[in-house]
């Protein structure tokens, strides 16, 4: 197996990574029963140093239960008959699974309603007020 490039700074080298093969389901006719053509990539993101820490907690949310109480990343695919597609599907989504957890996240900025804006929102509630004064009845 070859190193999984990520981008041009991030490649996991080969030695990190295992494949694992099984017998596939689905449709496929004889072929199933006698060909091990599921593939499941393995990483094993606890003892990995490539990511920073902030990159490896996110990655480990996105995830879920792909990733064993051991640690270990495990990228299931088994949708082609081929085990070469399969292979090359299971890499191509641990590395965008990978870069989706490089992005950093969008830091919310609060920020405060303008003075026409709360101009509007309290004449609104004043019209409301004075509707809703108008239906009471004065029959004491």
């Amino acid at each position: 197996m070859e190193d999984l490039i990520i981008h041009e700074h991030l490649v996991i080298p080969a030695d990190e990574l295992q494949l694992f093969f099984a017998r596939s389901g689905g449709p496929g006719g004889q072929n199933v029963n006698k060909v091990n053509t599921k593939a499941t990539l393995c990483w094993d993101l606890a003892h990995s140093t490539l990511l920073y820490p902030g990159a490896n907690a996110r990655l480990r949310a996105l995830a879920g239960t792909r990733l064993t109480d051991a640690g270990v990343l495990q990228i299931t695919s088994q949708v082609h008959r081929e085990q070469g597609r399969n292979i090359q599907a299971c890499r191509e989504r641990l590395r965008q699974l990978i870069l989706e957890a490089l992005k950093p996240p969008t830091i919310r900025k609060p920020t405060q309603p303008s003075r026409g804006a709360q101009r509007r929102r309290l004449n609104d509630k004043k019209m409301t007020s004075d509707r809703k004064q108008g239906r009471s009845s004065s029959w004491d």
